[in-house]
């Protein structure tokens, strides 16, 4: 990556100013002229990314976790400038689904200076007359998050038991509710259930896939509908994330997500959903308040990332 400009947009809540700013410089010594960018409470990181791109850098680097890496890439998005992605929070699930090295920085940077990228697509949420990006998922119930902040003594111990662990104390907390699922030009569909989550790519924490279709670079989004109600539902959900649609995969790849009764998977590129009652609602991790409708899309080929 030689005569190029490099853009760094750094959240400095996540990393020491000094440290980065010394392994950006072993990176790239006198290859590119790197320009930088301090995220605040009040942007983080949209309106440096725009400042990159208008200085002209082809590349931006975004330092931090998941919340800056979703700024920055929203901001790309159709442009010709790529992103490189240095993992610093806790989540980090668009560079975990990346497999992007995680917790080490000369690694993170090496792999943008070998210059090979990939694109890959965005998703777009309207709620309450705004649209934001998504790299990873959106929805309402069981938090992505909370399925993987395990007791770490149980986890080291019982392994897959510890997820199971905490699904079930997730699970005891939702609440069912109608929901109304539009799909692209299909007729809308009544159902019922506590957790809707929609995502451009399905891998959280510990290597769980909610979504084990959903793909980066295939145009389309996939959706999870969990409607377990009682014992016996959601042991059937348990099965199906744990076993059907988890460790059975890793020795039968190529199988398409399996569904049942209580946990539904779906995909299409536009999902128009209406809810009963309102519900709080995430986007990649970010409490955006309760919401009674939103729609969703698929931008296909949004951003090439390293």
């Amino acid at each position: 990556m030689t005569n190029s400009t490099i853009g760094v947009i750094w959240n400095p809540s996540k990393i020491e100013e000094e440290k980065l700013r010394a392994a950006v410089a072993d990176a790239f010594a006198a290859d590119a002229d790197v320009q930088w960018w301090e995220t605040s409470v009040d942007d983080p990181g949209r309106g440096m990314a725009q400042e990159a791109v208008d200085a002209g850098c082809d590349t931006v680097l975004a330092v931090g976790g998941d919340g800056t890496v979703r700024a920055v890439a929203e901001t790309l998005a159709g442009t010709d400038v790529a992103l490189g992605i240095v993992p610093q929070g806790t989540g980090n699930l668009l560079a975990r689904n990346l497999e992007l090295p995680l917790d080490d920085i000369p690694a993170a940077l090496a792999r943008v200076r070998s210059g090979k990228t990939r694109t890959i697509d965005l998703g777009w949420v309207e709620v309450n007359g705004e649209e934001h990006a998504f790299a990873v998922m959106v929805g309402f119930g069981i938090d992505a998050q909370m399925l993987v902040e395990t007791n770490d003594d149980l986890k080291d111990r019982a392994g897959w038991l510890a997820y199971v662990e905490a699904m079930g104390r997730a699970l005891a907390g939702t609440e069912m509710t109608p929901i109304t699922l539009t799909l692209d030009d299909q007729e809308p569909q009544t159902v019922k259930g506590h957790t809707l989550l929609i995502g451009n790519c399905g891998m959280v924490q510990g290597g769980i896939r909610l979504l084990p279709d959903a793909t980066l670079d295939d145009g389309l989004l996939d959706l999870l509908l969990i409607s377990s109600d009682g014992a016996l539902q959601w042991l059937d959900t348990v099965r199906s994330v744990v076993w059907d649609n988890g460790i059975r995969r890793l020795f039968t790849p190529g199988q398409e997500a399996v569904s049942t009764d209580s946990t539904r998977h779906l995909s299409a590129k536009r999902i128009v959903v209406e809810l009963e009652k309102p519900q709080a609602f995430e986007v990649d991790g970010e409490e955006l308040g309760e919401v009674s409708a939103f729609t969703v899309r698929v931008q296909p080929a949004a951003v090439r990332v390293y």
